[in-house]
């Protein structure tokens, strides 16, 4: 019985986790409409106030040549955080939540006062995975 509701508790768990791999590029061309102001992507991307966002998945984080990160970006790069889709997805729904001391403004796309509201996190994570699938078009990996 023990195995049993260790199982359950696993399985719930992993349930609980958004699964960001499943997007819409279209529709993530769209979302990326909030990024453009700092972010570039594409052939001839340059860094802006945020860096360009080609090839980010497998990144490690703050190592980017040419743009200058926050020190708790180049921290976490340190420490092996590497970018995929869910430290992406994680990152992006609420950057400061992920890392206090990201100098990234958005704020994201969960409010800090919608984090248990679940029709507002499925939003979010829907959001974000087409974000992510729209930055997969420009990353070789």
């Amino acid at each position: 019985m023990k195995k049993v509701l260790i199982a359950f508790a696993a399985l719930s768990v992993l349930a609980a986790t958004p699964s960001f791999a499943e997007g819409d590029a279209d529709k993530g061309k769209k979302v990326f409409k909030k990024c453009k102001a700092c972010h570039a992507v594409g052939e001839g991307a340059k860094s802006r106030v945020g860096p360009p966002l080609n090839n980010i998945f497998g990144m490690t984080a703050g190592t980017q040549e040419g743009f200058k990160y926050s020190k708790v970006m180049i921290e976490k790069g340190k420490e092996g955080l590497v970018w995929n889709d869910e430290t992406l997805g994680e990152f992006f729904k609420a950057p400061k939540r992920f890392m206090k001391g990201t100098k990234m403004s958005f704020a994201g796309f969960l409010k800090k006062k919608d984090i248990d509201k679940e029709k507002k996190v499925k939003k979010a994570d829907k959001k974000v995975a087409n974000l992510l699938a729209y930055l997969r078009t420009f990353s070789a990996e």
